[in-house]
């Protein structure tokens, strides 16, 4: 068992509220995680046929059995109507962290949350490993294009599994199962070609006109099909950062998916050998360093504070970080040879914001951190320092 960053957070918010909730992708170690934390909870998973039958029969009986000892309800979404009920038992009860809920699909399960147990629970995500979990496991190694090949997917670090043997399954039983049951889309094999051609425009601004005129459908149907991989956890928007400093900026919001091993595999990328020469390297490294981030906040039970920054002139600052009226920019380069070209964008930036050089960051390819008259630079190894800066 890695241990999560989560793990504590979640302890400690079961003093708190009566209900946890805990989404995510697929197979990134929600159930496993629960059951480590609450061993001597009642486990109940709602795709077995036999516990939805169970619960189904009698709700109110079901939950008021375990209301005192505590249960897990896995894939929770699968029955709606339960969490009216829970609504009920928890407010009678007024016991803590007694009902753990898991869900792969966010806005279908934090849509029935929000209707029925508002002020009552606790919502977490939980990402697939974070490089930091990882590293704390012994598993990071030097080698950066083997772990943006590997991706982060829990599965890849417990059994023996290549990457290119893994993802296409994933993908596949990601279109043919929660697709159909979030949205009836009618043509698999269109929607197929769509994340496809979303993979090919990571870290990239999305335009829906230009994906839906490739595929030949609309720029509603588009907008519809992103939202699913969005509540999918299968991609990220980035939204552009709302102060503009006396320019005009880009609106659209940066794509960018969160898992490497995964976009790699959309890609048809079937070595680290073939990563390192493609064309799209520089891209999948972005999107790498900015999903660590945004993992590393779900993992403290944060809500992401990251914006990217572009004017209509073409500058641009990769990831800029909102810490109260406090800014950090971040540019985001994957050659492992520091070029002063690296630090353009950050001079721009720096001297139109009037942003302290403490501030200013260069994340790079390779493996040691130095301090420049520009930004400090860190590898790719230690981006979490730019939070405890």
């Amino acid at each position: 068992m890695i241990e999560r960053s989560l793990s504590k957070k979640i302890l400690s918010m079961t003093k708190s509220f009566p209900v946890i909730t805990l989404t995510g992708p697929r197979q990134s170690g929600k159930t496993t995680l629960v059951r480590w934390l609450f061993p001597d909870y009642e486990y109940i998973n709602l795709e077995n046929l036999n516990d939805l039958h169970a619960v189904q029969e009698d709700p109110l009986r079901f939950l008021k059995a375990f209301s005192s000892t505590g249960v897990i309800i896995d894939e929770a979404q699968k029955l709606p109507e339960l969490f009216s009920y829970l609504q009920g038992i928890v407010d009678e009860s007024k016991q803590m962290g007694k009902f753990i809920l898991t869900g792969s699909q966010n806005f279908l399960l934090l849509e029935k949350i929000t209707q029925s147990l508002a002020g009552r629970v606790a919502v977490f995500r939980l990402m697939p490993f974070g490089l930091c979990e990882l590293d704390q496991a012994g598993f990071i190694q030097e080698n950066l294009d083997k772990i943006l090949f590997t991706g982060s997917y829990p599965v890849l670090y417990d059994r023996d599994i290549q990457p290119q043997d893994y993802y296409p399954s994933y993908i596949q039983t990601y279109i043919e199962r929660d697709v159909r049951s979030i949205k009836n889309i009618g043509n698999l094999s269109t929607f197929q070609r769509f994340i496809k051609l979303c993979a090919g425009r990571t870290g990239q601004l999305i335009n829906f006109s230009s994906i839906g005129n490739e595929l030949g459908i609309n720029y509603k149907t588009v907008s519809s099909w992103i939202s699913i991989l969005e509540a999918s956890f299968i991609v990220y928007l980035l939204k552009p950062h709302y102060k503009n400093f006396n320019k005009r900026l880009v609106k659209q919001s940066k794509l960018y998916f969160f898992d490497t091993g995964l976009l790699c595999s959309l890609l048809d990328i079937q070595s680290r050998i073939q990563l390192n020469s493609h064309y799209l390297r520089g891209f999948i490294f972005e999107s790498f360093i900015v999903m660590e981030y945004i993992k590393m906040r779900y993992h403290k039970g944060l809500v992401p504070n990251a914006f990217f920054w572009r004017d209509n002139t073409g500058h641009e600052i990769d990831l800029l970080l909102e810490e109260g009226e406090n800014l950090k920019a971040i540019e985001i380069k994957s050659g492992e040879t520091i070029n002063s070209d690296f630090f353009k964008g950050l001079k721009y930036f720096g001297n139109l914001s009037r942003l302290s050089k403490e501030n200013l960051f260069l994340i790079y390819g390779g493996l040691k951190n130095y301090k420049r008259t520009a930004a400090k630079v860190l590898s790719w190894k230690n981006y979490r320092e730019i939070a405890e800066s």
